[in-house]
């Protein structure tokens, strides 16, 4: 799941920043503010604060500026958040770029509708439909399993399969179908699993909310009575790789939610565009540095740098937020309304207890889950034969998932334009879980050191596509690695990762806050607010965010537009069946599909 021009130099500023205010905590005895920090007050005085700069907060600073409100958006270390790219230090050559690297690769697929129309709201070069028409769609993917068992590859079908009727008989079938296909299971198993899902698809919103959000993954789909490789790709492939959450205790209602969503984006239904979509250039080159373009030209104002230290109450409202200037020097951030876009694990750490008095809710955030999924980049001097699209390295003990980015990079010759030339393509690879032992050194990741998890991974990589004779990934190709600088202290009793991602264990559901809040100026932004996708995405950021501002429109009394705010799609065909599934429910009876 590089950085140019400005964001390239605000990254930089931001970890300047970083390094001298440290990371974003609640100061019992914050000094004096040396001045206040305000944004540049229009002329009806409609003035609002955006608490960082990820995707929540540039798409509330977006829909925000488009109505009229004068925004700045105060950001700690970097435009984009989890989604921006980056530069490897001292990698460039000449007049060559520096090589790119990522917090994790980006994954847009078809089901996202808010974050494809902000996209297409950004202006790009030569596109009709802005940085939208930067996403491109791999052709295939790949779980790869080691012990010399065959890899499983398949091509992703768009649109192979859409029916006139989505009848329970017809989505058996075409699941069925796609199951076979693809993951190659004891057929009573794939007749099992595709009857499970038949059970979620149909159950009504009580049942999800009340039944299956307590009910893990594991145990809906008796992954403990199945085989091996069911497990492996259909309990724990979904849920560590995808949901980032192990199956023993990931939420069905989260994990069903987004395979139904999935299921239909497969079936042709309810798309805006493939299931599986990347951008063709370095992120920030596709997305990030436009969108900041294009609000600095709607009046944005960015200040990078700054670490929000506390949100202040008083009187009822927000009164001003503390925060620490580049400098390190302590500020006061006044402004009429404020859009909190920290992810949940920063931003509860900056809710001071008056204000948290005046919500109850905010206090439910700390039940709310965090854990680590972080990238890191291989530079190889060969492109390797492996797939083009994703891959999912089921059998390896810290769940990696990969990609090859330069193959669908078809507007810029990698090795002409990055580094020194030497490198010709980069595979991207998101490590999932850090709490388990690796194969070369006997250590999870977090006890490793940074370099022992290069070698671990690549090891562990090897393992995976080298194991049938063939020889996919060479240690002479090898030109260099990069992992994500968010994750220190790799290797020391007490390793931190600035950038954990939000995971959903049973009852998570339950804790999420919605995006208004119960004091008047203060509004929520990002993929912990309670949306209709239950994820921690990007599209669930963005959804979130146009949630913020529309509480904050109807707090302001403003005319303007709301924003839009696309639902999952449901299939009108399954309504039905929901429906009769409320009656069963209210009756204590189980889904009819349900055969336990």
């Amino acid at each position: 799941m590089a950085s140019t021009g400005g964001s390239r130099r605000t990254f930089i500023a931001g970890a300047g920043a970083a390094a001298t205010a440290g990371a974003l905590s609640i100061s019992g005895a914050l000094a004096a503010p040396a001045a206040a920090a305000a944004a540049a007050t229009p002329p009806d005085g409609r003035r609002v604060a955006v608490l960082g700069g990820g995707v929540a907060g540039l798409t509330a600073a977006h829909e925000l500026a488009e109505r009229g409100y004068a925004v700045t958006v105060y950001e700690r270390r970097a435009l984009g958040g989890k989604a921006r790219s980056m530069d490897v230090p001292g990698s460039a050559r000449g007049t060559r770029r520096p090589l790119p690297a990522e917090h994790g690769f980006r994954f847009i697929p078809g089901i996202y509708h808010n974050l494809p129309d902000t996209m297409r709201r950004i202006p790009f070069p030569g596109n009709a439909n802005g940085v939208w028409d930067n996403l491109v769609a791999p052709r295939e993917m790949m779980f790869a399993r080691a012990g010399g068992r065959e890899d499983l590859r398949g091509p992703i079908p768009w649109p192979e399969h859409s029916p006139a009727e989505l009848t329970p008989d017809e989505l058996r079938r075409a699941l069925s179908g796609i199951l076979q296909s693809l993951v190659r299971l004891p057929p009573h198993e794939t007749a099992y699993f595709v009857n499970r899902v038949l059970v979620f698809l149909t159950s009504c919103d009580e049942r999800r909310n009340e039944v299956w959000e307590h009910t893990p993954w594991w145990d809906f789909v008796r992954a403990a009575q199945m085989s091996n490789e069911y497990q492996r790709i259909l309990a724990i492939g979904v849920t560590r790789n995808i949901v980032a959450t192990k199956a023993e205790e990931a939420s069905t209602r989260t994990v069903g939610t987004l395979g139904e969503a999935f299921v239909f984006n497969l079936l042709g239904r309810g798309a805006d565009g493939p299931p599986d979509r990347i951008l063709n250039l370095p992120t920030n080159e596709a997305w990030i540095d436009p969108w900041e373009a294009h609000l600095r030209s709607l009046g944005v104002e960015f200040r990078i740098g700054w670490t929000v230290r506390e949100v202040q109450y008083g009187n009822g409202r927000v009164s001003g937020v503390a925060a620490s200037d580049p400098s390190g020097a302590r500020q006061t951030v006044t402004a009429d309304h404020y859009v909190c876009a920290l992810p949940v694990e920063h931003a509860r750490r900056t809710w001071s207890p008056a204000l948290r008095a005046a919500d109850p809710m905010l206090g439910r955030c700390d039940r709310l889950e965090t854990d680590w999924m972080t990238g890191i980049q291989f530079y190889l001097t060969e492109r390797a034969p492996l797939v083009h699209g994703h891959l999912n390295c089921i059998d390896s003990p810290w769940s990696l998932t990969a990609i090859q980015q330069a193959e669908h990079w078809p507007s810029r010759d990698f090795p002409a334009d990055y580094g020194d030339g030497a490198a010709v393509d980069c595979l991207s690879v998101d490590v999932s879980e850090w709490d388990k032992p690796g194969i070369l050194y006997g250590k999870t990741a977090k006890q490793c050191t940074r370099e022992e998890v290069a070698r671990e991974v690549w090891a562990q990589l090897k393992a995976s596509l080298n194991d049938t004779g063939k020889i996919l990934l060479r240690d002479s190709a090898l030109h260099s690695w990069f992992l994500d600088p968010g994750v220190d202290g790799l290797g020391t009793p007490n390793p931190t990762n600035q950038d954990e991602l939000l995971i959903h264990p049973t009852g998570t559901f339950h804790n999420r806050p919605s995006a208004g809040t119960r004091i008047p100026n203060f509004f929520l932004s990002g993929d912990y607010v309670a949306v209709d996708i239950d994820l921690a995405t990007m599209e669930g950021a963005n959804a979130s965010a146009r949630a913020a501002v529309n509480s904050l429109l109807d707090r302001d009394g403003s005319k303007a537009a709301r924003c839009v705010i696309q639902p999952l799609y449901r299939a009108p065909e399954v309504a039905s069946a929901k429906r009769h599934d409320l009656w069963r429910y209210r009756l204590g009876l189980r889904n009819v599909f349900d055969l336990g």
